[in-house]
C-alpha cells in the first residue's frame, strides 16, 4: 500500500520521514496538461464482476440533487485549477447514460462557465446498450458530447446472461448502429477470459467488434476484483494459458483490421486514441468531482491527490455543506517513481525520459540502475532517450512494475 499525508497533518508534529523534505519537489516548469472526470454513480443493476463505485438505481434517483452537488463541487474546486485549461471531458459510472440528456447539458454548461474548457476539447460519455438510452444519443451530442463509449462486453447471449449485464446481443447492436451514425468517435468496451468462454468465441467477439469499424476497442481481460460477487463466489474461468492465446488471436485480428495497440488494453485507428486516458497514462493531471472520484493535482512544489465522499447520499449532503473532498493527501517523493511508472508502462511506445522528469520534478538518471536491472530481464527496451516495455514486459507488467516499487 502506498503510503499517504493526510492534508491535515502537514501543520502537526509528525515524524521527520513525513517533513516537507519528504515531499516537496523542484522541477514542475512546465504545463501539464489538465483533464475532468466527473462520476455518476447509479446503475440498472450491479455486475457480478464490478468493484467500481455503483448502485443499483432503486426507485428513483436523485438526479436534479446530484447535478446541483457536482455543480457545487466544481465551484469549491476551481481556486485549485485557476487559469489552467481542460483538454477533456469524461463522464464515468456507473452508467452515466442514465441521467437526462437535460442533466449531462447543465453539468456541461457549468464546466463551460466555471473553467477554461479547451475549444474542441474530447467529451467523452459511457453508455450501456439499450434502446431507451440509444433514443438520447443525439441529445449528448447537442450538449456537446463527442465520444460515446459503449459496454458491450460480448455479442454473445449466454456469456452477457453469465455477466449480468441487462442488456442482449440485438440492443448491443442497435446501441452500435445508433451512435456510430450520431458520435465522430466511438469505443467499444469488450471482455475477455469470460466464464467458459472458448478461443473461438473471444475471437468471434474481437471479428464482430471490428466490423463495426468503431474509431476505438478497449479488450478487458476479465479479472476477479475484492468486494465483488464473482470474488466471492468465482465462476469457472478459462485457465492463463487459454486466456494468453485469447489475447494474442484478439491482438492479431485488430491489428490486421488497422487497430494500434497503444496501451495495454486499448486499441485505436490511427490519431484516434482516448485523449483522456492518455493524459491519465502520461502522468497528466486531473480533477475528479462526484461520489467517490479521485483528483490528481499539481503545484510547483507538491503534487497532491483527492478523494470524495464515495456514497451517492453522503456526496450530496455534503458538497451542498462546500465538503465534497473526503481525503487528501500529498504524495511522498519516494512513492512519485511508482506512481509514474504505474501508468507511463501501460504505453506500449513507452515515454521518453524527459516526461519522468516533467512529471515527477525528479531527476530521470536517479532511475539509471533501476531501468537498467528491467533492461538486463528482457521487461523494458531502452532505445535513446525513450523508455518502453518489451513485449515479455507487457505481458508481465506487475513484474516490471514491482522492480520501482519502494516498500
Amino acid at each position: 500500500m502506498i503510503p499517504i499525508i493526510p492534508i491535515s497533518d502537514l501543520n502537526s508534529n509528525y515524524k521527520e520521514e513525513n517533513s516537507p523534505d519528504s515531499y516537496s519537489i523542484i522541477g514542475l516548469n512546465k504545463p501539464i496538461p489538465l483533464s475532468l472526470y466527473i462520476h455518476i454513480p447509479w446503475c440498472v443493476s450491479k455486475c457480478p464482476y464490478c468493484d467500481f463505485n455503483s448502485h443499483e438505481s432503486k426507485g428513483t434517483m436523485p438526479e436534479d440533487d446530484y447535478v446541483n452537488a457536482l455543480i457545487v463541487d466544481l465551484e469549491q474546486s476551481t481556486p485549485l485549477i485557476w487559469g489552467r485549461k481542460i483538454h477533456s471531458v469524461f463522464f464515468g459510472g456507473g452508467t452515466p447514460s442514465l441521467f437526462s440528456t437535460q442533466s449531462i447539458d447543465r453539468i456541461l454548461s457549468h464546466v463551460r462557465m466555471l473553467t477554461s474548457l479547451e475549444y474542441g476539447a474530447e467529451i467523452t460519455l459511457e453508455a450501456n446498450p439499450g434502446t431507451f438510452e440509444a433514443a438520447n444519443f443525439s441529445g449528448y451530442r447537442d450538449s456537446g458530447v463527442n465520444r460515446l463509449s459503449i459496454g458491450i462486453q460480448s455479442f454473445n447471449d449466454n456469456y452477457l446472461k453469465s455477466l449480468g449485464r441487462i442488456h442482449d446481443r440485438t440492443q448491443a447492436i442497435s446501441a452500435i448502429e445508433s451512435a456510430l451514425t450520431i458520435f465522430e468517435k466511438v469505443n467499444l468496451d469488450i471482455m475477455y477470459g469470460l466464464p467458459h468462454q472458448t478461443i473461438d468465441d473471444a475471437l468471434m467477439d474481437a471479428r464482430i467488434a471490428t466490423g463495426f469499424n468503431p474509431q476505438h476497442l478497449s479488450f478487458y481481460h476479465l479479472t476477479l476484483e475484492p468486494n465483488t460477487s464473482f470474488y466471492h463466489n468465482p465462476p469457472k474461468l478459462p485457465d492463463d494459458d487459454t486466456t494468453s492465446l485469447m489475447q494474442d488471436e484478439i491482438e492479431s485480428c485488430l491489428i490486421e483490421h488497422g487497430y494500434e495497440h497503444y496501451e495495454t488494453s486499448a486499441f485505436a485507428k490511427p490519431k484516434m486514441e482516448c485523449k483522456h486516458n492518455l493524459n491519465y497514462w502520461n502522468f497528466g493531471d486531473y480533477l475528479g468531482i462526484g461520489a467517490g472520484a479521485h483528483s490528481k493535482l499539481s503545484f510547483h512544489d507538491k503534487i497532491i491527490r483527492q478523494s470524495r465522499h464515495k456514497h451517492p447520499k453522503r456526496y450530496i449532503e455534503n458538497s451542498f455543506i462546500q465538503k465534497s473532498v473526503d481525503n487528501e493527501w500529498i504524495i511522498y517523493k519516494k512513492d512519485l517513481t511508482f506512481e509514474f511508472m504505474m501508468n507511463a508502462l501501460r504505453l506500449t511506445k513507452g515515454f521518453e525520459s524527459s516526461l519522468y522528469s516533467e512529471r515527477t520534478g525528479l531527476m530521470f538518471e536517479s532511475l539509471e540502475n533501476l531501468t537498467n536491472v528491467a533492461s538486463s530481464r528482457g521487461l523494458l527496451e531502452i532505445d535513446n532517450k525513450t523508455i518502453k516495455p518489451s513485449q515479455l514486459g507487457q505481458r508481465y507488467l506487475n513484474d516490471l512494475l514491482q522492480l520501482f516499487l519502494d516498500d
